[in-house]
């Protein structure tokens, strides 16, 4: 099961433990991602708060975490060659993934077909 978050990141769970992206529709807004200050092992997180920041030629962006949880891995691919954001922002461009995730952070997070709504709302905009 994938869910997104308003502020445009993925959360896929599975076996308990939650994969965080960032959606293919952020990605075109931002444009060629050239660098990502990646989260830090171990960190715990609450929902909303700052994960990581990723820069692109347009703008430096924080990115949210989608739910509570701890850190238990990052995708170290991401340090050598942060374009596999966009190249692969729902696979192989995951950012990192967590456990100890707070299930009631669900609640606000929206299913892939309500995500589409929400960004060909914002493209009416």
């Amino acid at each position: 099961m994938k869910l997104f978050s308003e502020e445009h990141q993925w959360i896929e769970i599975s076996d308990g433990v939650g994969t965080i992206g960032l959606s293919a529709y952020l990605l075109d807004e931002l444009g060629k991602i050239t660098f990502i200050d990646l989260p830090t092992v171990g960190t715990t997180l609450s929902q909303g708060e700052q994960m990581c920041v990723v820069e692109s030629a347009k703008a430096a962006t924080d990115v949210f975490c989608p739910v509570g949880g701890s850190i238990i891995e990052i995708n170290e691919e991401l340090e050598e060659n942060a374009d596999r954001l966009n190249l692969s922002p729902e696979q192989e461009g995951w950012i990192c993934k967590i456990n100890d995730i707070d299930e009631s952070d669900f609640e606000v997070l929206m299913d892939e077909e309500q995500y589409e709504r929400f960004t060909a709302d914002l493209a009416d905009d």
